[in-house]
This record gives structure tokens, sequence and C-alpha cells, in this order.
């Protein structure tokens, strides 16, 4: 289905049951598509291990610091949408960010959101996130922690908060979809600003501000 109407839905989300590590490389265009079969905009979602070596890093500030992540379990989100504006991108990752830490919230883990990243009050991190462009769109990771053992910094996890990964992975996965979804059909139904309402009025609606 295309168009604006109806309950067409921007963006497919799946979670994987099967262990998986995370290395960079999901980074990659098309890795929805090419391990999933999914076409189109996509966030999947999957739990493992992850080890990514400094010059597997995109984040050139890091990288150029010799940086490198490790966690012996991660809940990891790859996100992929296929615009090539980095600067929504980074919006979009930061959205990701706030669900995140509001539904952690809700469960009973308070983080504090320091851009991208989330840390508890006591300054350990618990999440690492990269957005970053493709020849053809915009992709992105958020990984939070399950158990943070071998962490290169002082980190937490959900393990200590008693979080369900699978469980919180289901619930992010809907809520970003729901707000992809609302922030596509916002956009179906405004005009121009100070374009003339015409003769879409049905009675009693005239034109004017929002």
């Amino acid at each position: 289905m295309t168009g604006c109407s109806g309950a067409w839905d921007p963006l497919e989300v799946r979670f994987l049951d099967e262990e998986t590590a995370y290395d960079g490389t999901q980074i990659g265009a098309h890795w929805a598509y090419l391990k999933l079969g999914v076409r189109g905009d996509s966030a999947v979602a999957f739990i493992g291990p992850c080890e990514v070596r400094t010059a597997a890093l995109v984040d050139l500030a890091d990288a150029k610091e010799g940086l490198f992540i490790r966690s012996k379990s991660m809940l990891h989100f790859i996100v992929e949408h296929f615009d090539r504006d980095l600067e929504k991108g980074v919006l979009r990752q930061r959205l990701f960010a706030a669900i995140v830490r509001d539904e952690a919230a809700r469960m009973g883990a308070e983080f504090e959101r320091r851009g991208d990243d989330l840390y508890l009050g006591d300054g350990r991190k618990a999440s690492v996130s990269i957005a970053a462009p493709t020849p053809v769109s915009v992709k992105m990771h958020f990984g939070i922690n399950v158990d943070p053992a071998g962490a290169p910094v002082p980190a937490a996890g959900l393990i200590e908060f008693g979080i369900d990964p699978r469980r919180f992975a289901v619930r992010i996965l809907d809520l970003y979809r729901q707000e992809s979804a609302g922030v596509y059909h916002a956009r179906c139904k405004v005009r121009l600003a100070g374009e003339a309402f015409g003769n879409c009025a049905g009675p009693g609606i005239s034109g004017g501000a929002h």
C-alpha cells in the first residue's frame, strides 16, 4: 500500500530470537534485507555480546582516541531509514534514546540521557549509540547493556534491575514504530503555510492557524 491514507506502517520491526554478536558490520546498508529479507525502513533487535575494535568504529573521535566497545551481553537495535539526511538520523537517534530512557524508568531503571547515551546517576554508562550514513540510507545502532562485564568503562546493565531484555526489546520496537508512523502521518495532513484552503473545506471549516 502506498500514499498517506489508511494504516500503512512506514517501519517494519523484528526481534531475532537467536543470540547474535555485534561487531559493527551490522551498521552497513541493507543488513536487514540481506539477513531477514526486510525491504525498506526497519528496526531489528537482538541480544548478544558486543565487541567493536578501534578500526571498526564509525565514530572518528572515538577511533582517534583508540577506544573500543565491549560488553558480555547487550540488547542491540539496528535501525535503517532510506533517506540520506544525517541530521534527521541523529535526531531519530536521540528520540530513540529518549524512548529507551522513558520505558526503562517505567520498569524501575532511572537513567539520565546525555545526548544519545544513557547513564545512571552514579556516572556508570548503560548504552552505546551511533548514527551514520550509507550510500543509500542512514543507519543507527543503539545498544544497552544487559550484562556489562568486560566493558572498558564503568558500566551498568538491565540485569541489575531485573528487566527482561526480550520483553524490553519488543516494547521499544513497538514504541519506535508508533513514533515513526505518527511522524509519517503528521506529514500527510498539512498544507503549505499561508496556502488557501480552497475547495477542500467542509461545512463550518475555514483555514487558519494550527
